[in-house]
């Protein structure tokens, strides 16, 4: 690895839970492989809850090392709800609100690194940012250092969504709802009902269009770009993403804890215990150890785990389709339930929005757990009885199912899960796609064929299955650090630090 000279590097993370843990963990990552001083600025609730995550029982504490610095910043001056600061919990609208409220970050950034470069007598190694903070790339400029791109997801979607914005090639079709999107090979066609309502409606002229293909576009003004995902996990959209963008890409995932992707599945139930707390920031609202507990009462590969990440939820009449294909089905299944789609999202969960008794038939029958807001994932995807998982499609669950070599039932909701969904099925062959967002309509039939499906130890459920257990040992091959035996994604992250030294011993001589 590079010299261990004490550099600093700055990063600027977007304000989502999606996007604050992979910077989390790319600092810790920086750090441990060269010893750098990290500095990650965010408002100061997100800067809250990036200190939650921390180990505090660690030996060496991790706040020696990565500091958490706060930007000024007020949710009501940009017509918010009062101390929200990340997408957590808020409607789409709102998310539009706290995307141009994002802008204003862009004075008291600049200043804190300028504060920085005063103190140590030169500015720091480089700006580290979030795709959709594009304008760190002037900041940098003006500072006399170079902004990095950081893309929290992967290649393909984050090809996909770029794509889409910057060229919007859906609008003005009359003739198909089928379209070629720029940057993929012809024969790869995406379908409107794969886009947001909110991008379907783009014109161009939108206060959704305006934010990202600016932030895009000076994004792609950057040094260099990198993406949560490795060479051998995603060859295909790396290589097309390098072709768009015509900008290095380091390919420096998965950003996993160690533990997930060293240890075998056997084992790691019980050695990965409070992962997912400390990774989250939040406490489940079940004990990790319950949830073992009902995991080593059924068989290998019998489990279905069902989540939709932490601020999704799907439709009433889903949710109850959704029920009665589970319990017909007849495969356990772990359910992390939260109100559906139209409810207050932090409000108890009603037995109402379920079929009458079902919890209780469920937790008689031992055939369901369910889970209220939030659970151990981590934990629930790497034991053996685990068997498939419904998911969302984003990107960190992506990473975390396919760690542990479990293949997906695709549900995408929003974002880039779409284009998560459509890679998982057509390119490797790990995911049958279930349905797509909140305003389609699923019946229970549909639900208990494609579960019945997945969970076949033969048939196409075993075929995706070993196909899941590839990608599991490439995922884990990128991050091997073994002396001279270095995985792809390591190698990356060793070319970004000396390419960034050059870079630096360049921008040096000449001023």
């Amino acid at each position: 690895m590079a010299s261990k000279s004490i550099e600093q590097i700055v990063m600027l993370p977007f304000m989502a839970h999606g996007h604050l843990i992979p910077f989390l963990a790319l600092a810790r990552q920086i750090h441990q492989a060269t010893g750098f001083k990290i500095s990650i600025a965010s408002t100061p609730l997100n800067i809250q809850y990036l200190s939650s995550t921390f180990n505090s029982s660690s030996d060496e504490p991790e706040n020696d090392h990565i500091h958490l610095l706060e930007l000024p910043f007020c949710s009501t001056d940009y017509g918010l709800p009062p101390n929200t600061e990340n997408s957590e919990n808020l409607s789409l609208d709102s998310i539009g609100k706290l995307l141009s409220a994002s802008l204003s970050l862009r004075k008291p950034f600049h200043s804190l690194v300028s504060d920085i470069a005063a103190k140590q007598g030169h500015p720091p190694l480089c700006i580290i940012s979030d795709v959709f903070l594009g304008w760190a790339t002037e900041v940098a400029n003006s500072l006399g250092t170079v902004n990095v791109t950081f893309c929290t997801g992967g290649a393909y979607g984050t090809l996909a969504s770029s794509s889409l914005w910057l060229n919007l090639p859906h609008r003005g079709r009359s003739d198909s709802d089928e379209f070629h999107l720029p940057g993929f090979p012809d024969s790869c066609r995406f379908h409107v009902n794969q886009l947001h309502h909110f991008l379907r409606n783009a014109d161009g002229t939108d206060s959704w269009s305006e934010f990202f293909q600016s932030q895009i576009s000076l994004s792609m003004q950057s040094f260099g770009w990198l993406c949560n995902t490795a060479e051998e996990f995603e060859p295909a959209g790396l290589e097309w993403l390098r072709n768009f963008v015509k900008l290095p890409v380091w390919a420096i995932g998965p950003l996993l804890p160690p533990i997930v992707l060293k240890n075998d599945c056997s084992s790691l139930s019980v050695a990965a215990s409070g992962i997912s707390t400390r990774r989250a920031g939040k406490r489940p609202e079940i004990s990790v150890e319950k949830c073992m507990e009902w995991l080593e009462s059924h068989s290998p590969a019998s489990v279905l785990y069902i989540s939709f990440g932490s601020q999704n939820s799907i439709s009433p009449s889903q949710m109850m389709e959704l029920a009665i294909g589970l319990e017909e089905s007849a495969k356990p299944f772990i359910w992390v339930i939260r109100p559906p789609v139209g409810f207050e999202r932090k409000s108890e969960f009603r037995a109402e929005y379920l079929p009458e008794g079902f919890e209780e038939r469920m937790e008689k029958r031992k055939q369901g757990l369910l889970v209220r807001n939030w659970a151990p994932q981590l934990e629930i995807l790497s034991h053996k009885s685990t068997g498939a998982f419904l998911s969302h499609c984003g990107w960190n669950s992506v990473l975390e199912s396919l760690s542990q070599a479990v293949p997906i039932i695709g549900w995408p909701l929003a974002a880039e899960q779409a284009y998560n969904s459509k890679m998982l099925v057509e390119e490797m062959g790990v995911s049958v796609e279930l349905t797509r967002g909140v305003q389609s309509s699923i019946e229970w039939k549909e639900v208990k064929k494609v579960i019945e499906l997945v969970m076949d130890k033969k048939g196409k459920g075993g075929d995706m299955r070993s196909k899941a257990m590839v990608i599991k040992e490439q995922l884990r091959a990128s991050v091997r650090d073994e002396g001279e035996d270095k995985g792809s994604s390591v190698k990356a992250l060793d070319d970004l630090i000396k390419t960034l030294q050059s870079k630096w011993q360049m921008i040096s001589s000449i001023s």
